[in-house]
């Protein structure tokens, strides 16, 4: 199960994408989901599907590890490609079957939602892919460092975003081992029917949801016990440093972003 997940994973091929600072990676990532929610032309977003073609092949990770991230919303595109062909109506009529009919514009309209959708989620397995954890923390603990005087607690909610990205590999650990513990008892859930799957399931949550929070406290023990106070004085490890190649790169997004714009509005 674990190894099916993508999003969260990092891929370390030595890119320049990966030795950035990832307080840049997360503000393209920012201006790219300006992007896409201003792309209302199709020539807008067959630009930003070049543009972010181009920024993966800079990442040398196979593109097809990127097709491989969008798997888990699969479901969820088919029905918004079916909701947008049965809702929008318009242009030619594709196919007919009594009183429904497909138009050529109900069809367009599904496509071109399902692009977008694909493109955001493809581009933030970017983000997570050329990035580590620990890096994105730190990023988001330096990104909201600005904030705190409107009393928003940086260092609280990147502790709790990176305790979140490290605790979703050990849940779904956890809840595999669970599984393979009632394959071995005779309720294997690849033989079981759809209903059977359902309450198999449901009965994961509660195993799994204990195990969690005795993960949880075993984590707060060892981080009191180790003298991690909030808000205490501490240095970094890795500094994060903003050089030249991320004002080039945050630059680049920032003119893909009023192109795209420009493109969708006129």
């Amino acid at each position: 199960m674990r190894e099916k997940l993508l999003i969260g994973r990092l891929i370390d091929t030595g890119s320049p994408v990966h030795r950035l600072d990832p307080r840049a990676k997360m503000t393209a990532m920012l201006l790219y989901a300006v992007m896409v929610m201003a792309a209302r032309s199709w020539p807008a977003l067959l630009c930003l599907t070049a543009f972010s073609v181009l920024i993966m092949i800079l990442t040398r990770i196979p593109l097809r590890m990127y097709l491989k991230a969008t798997r888990p919303l699969r479901v969820l595109m088919l029905f918004i490609l079916i909701v947008q062909c049965l809702a929008v109506k318009g242009g030619s009529v594709l196919v007919a079957a009594g009183s429904w009919h497909l138009d050529s514009a109900g069809l367009a309209a599904g496509v071109y939602a399902v692009m977008r959708m694909g493109l955001l989620v493809s581009f933030t397995a970017m983000l997570t892919f050329t990035t580590s954890p620990g890096q994105l923390n730190q990023a988001l603990e330096g990104m909201l460092r600005p904030f705190e005087r409107a009393g928003i607690p940086a260092e609280r909610l990147s502790l709790m975003t990176g305790i979140a990205l490290r605790f979703i590999p050990a849940i779904l650990d956890e809840a595999q081992t669970i599984m393979k513990a009632q394959a071995s008892r005779g309720a294997d859930l690849k033989e079981l029917p759809w209903k059977g799957k359902a309450r198999m399931l449901t009965a994961l949550l509660v195993p799994v949801t204990v195990g969690a929070f005795r993960r949880a406290e075993d984590l707060t023990a060892s981080m009191e016990s180790r003298g991690y106070r909030i808000g205490a004085p501490r240095t970094r490890y890795r500094p994060l440093v903003w050089g030249q190649g991320e004002t080039w790169f945050v630059g680049a997004f920032v003119l893909m972003c009023l192109v795209v714009i420009w493109i969708g509005f006129n």
